[in-house]
């Protein structure tokens, strides 16, 4: 098992920037791919980024791309979305998921995600 806990969430205004934290443990963090997804109210669950185990690739949802990066540090066994130029669009609930298979390619399906975090709010306002 692999616990997640998400951080770094708050309260911005329109282009300002945040940056999520992902904390793992349990499971070895640094073999596995990992995501972000977010939630706003009456929405589907929607793909915002994702990077591989070893951190060498990135894909992103064409909404984020450009102001979003998806980064890690496996020694640290932590995870990271750095979001610039908010958005008022950008309000919902993220997560973050760790793959269920090991190495691999960069999954951004949840299906393809076996743990997930509890998620952390990201208000934008206008």
């Amino acid at each position: 098992q692999v616990q997640l806990v998400e951080s770094g969430g708050g309260l911005v205004q329109a282009g300002g920037s945040l940056r999520l934290s992902c904390a793992a443990s349990g499971r070895t963090f640094s073999t596995y791919a990992m995501g972000w997804f977010r939630q706003a109210p009456g929405k589907e669950r929607e793909f915002v980024a994702c990077i591989n185990w070893h951190g060498t690739s990135t894909y992103y949802a064409d909404s984020v791309k450009g102001r979003t990066t998806i980064s890690r540090d496996n020694p640290k066994n932590t995870g990271y979305l750095e979001m610039n130029s908010l958005k008022p669009e950008d309000t919902a609930v993220y997560y973050c998921a760790v793959a269920k298979l090991p190495y691999g390619t960069i999954p951004s399906r949840p299906g393809e995600y076996g743990h997930w975090g509890q998620g952390t709010q990201v208000t934008v306002s206008s």
